[in-house]
């Protein structure tokens, strides 16, 4: 059972035995930073565990037309505006996660055992279902896109620990690679975000920990970045994983620690130290629930009308009961940074 302890104001952080500040939490000893949410997105209407990832495309020649979109895992892709309200739903089956690089999406759908892909008009933002890839394999699980090298990848996961890596092009999408990632517990791998600049894919085992690749390399091999059993904050499940990119080889990985309904910071670059742990609590205005369970997450470094740090978007569970309306809810990455002591 998880015991959750909310300090009193007061005392030094260092004691947790004793006090903290009054805005801190801590969870079998981890201390999470709570951050406020700053809006969520429409409801997916309906019950059920719907809601799964999300991904932020932006506008190249206007931010304030950029666009969320969310996967409903049931239904098919949900596209928002940055106020939260839905615009488009495509119809295209049971979409779990879904990435953006340009003005091209890709989504895993393991009703069809694809790859989906997408266009986004870079003018209207209209997003177009352009077709799928079959994978020839059962049911892609999670998925994430990069561009290394100026070649577009397109990766998707799998729950028998395996992953498979694509290349687009004006041709088409052709399969490069395949190779096992899982190593231990169920194997099952879902979240993954690609680095572009640095070449390295970074994979979560859901009952493990998480995973990075060598993406320039073709017989590289995975190496292991952090495991739920190292103590600093992930659990299982090991969902989402985004990066903010900063300056050359600043910034940091996010990975979501599902059960324990908090999110673990890690610096971008090796050896990938832990900088902290935040949870996303009830907007102060109270309009806006807490988040629980995160599934899928997106992290961005642009800068955004109101938000000229980016942000960062994350599944709920709850809105605000379990499985019922799922949503996305969306925080202000300078309060993390803020909170994390990240500019420190």
């Amino acid at each position: 059972m998880t015991f959750r302890i909310l300090l009193l104001a007061g005392a030094a952080a260092a004691t947790l035995a004793a006090c903290a500040t009054d805005d801190v939490w801590v969870d079998d000893g981890i201390v999470a930073q709570p951050i406020a949410a700053a809006f969520e997105t429409d409801p997916m209407p309906g019950t059920g565990d719907r809601a799964d990832d999300p991904a932020l495309w932006v506008h190249a020649g206007d931010v304030s037309k950029s666009l969320i979109l969310g996967t409903n895992k049931d239904e098919g892709l949900h596209v928002y505006d940055l106020s939260g309200a839905e615009l488009q739903f495509l119809d295209v089956g049971q979409v779990n996660n879904v990435d953006v690089r340009g003005n091209v999406a890709a989504a895993s759908n393991d009703e069809f055992n694809t790859i989906t892909m997408f266009s986004i008009d870079a003018d209207t933002g209209e997003v177009t279902h352009t077709g799928d890839v079959q994978t020839g394999k059962a049911e892609p699980y999670g998925i994430c896109m990069g561009e290394v090298d100026d070649t577009v990848l397109i990766i998707p996961t799998y729950k028998d620990g395996s992953i498979q890596i694509w290349e687009s092009t004006d041709a088409g999408v052709t399969l490069q690679r395949s190779l096992q990632v899982g190593q231990f517990g169920q194997l099952q791998l879902e979240g993954c975000v690609v680095d572009d600049a640095a070449g390295i894919a970074f994979i979560g085992e859901e009952e493990h920990g998480i995973w990075k690749l060598d993406l320039r390399q073709s017989d590289s091999t995975p190496e292991i970045v952090d495991t739920i059993e190292a103590g600093n904050g992930l659990v299982a499940d090991v969902e989402g994983l985004s990066l903010w990119v900063g300056e050359g080889t600043d910034g940091y990985l996010v990975a979501s620690a599902q059960a324990a309904d908090r999110f673990v910071v890690y610096d971008r670059a090796a050896p990938h130290a832990v900088r902290g742990v935040f949870t996303v609590t009830e907007s102060e205005d109270g309009s806006v629930d807490a988040v629980t369970h995160t599934d899928g997450l997106h992290v961005s470094s642009a800068a955004l009308p109101g938000y000229p740090r980016g942000i960062v978007i994350v599944q709920d569970d709850a809105n605000p009961t379990s499985e019922i309306d799922q949503n996305f809810k969306i925080a202000d990455w300078a309060d993390i940074e803020v909170a994390l002591g990240l500019n420190d």
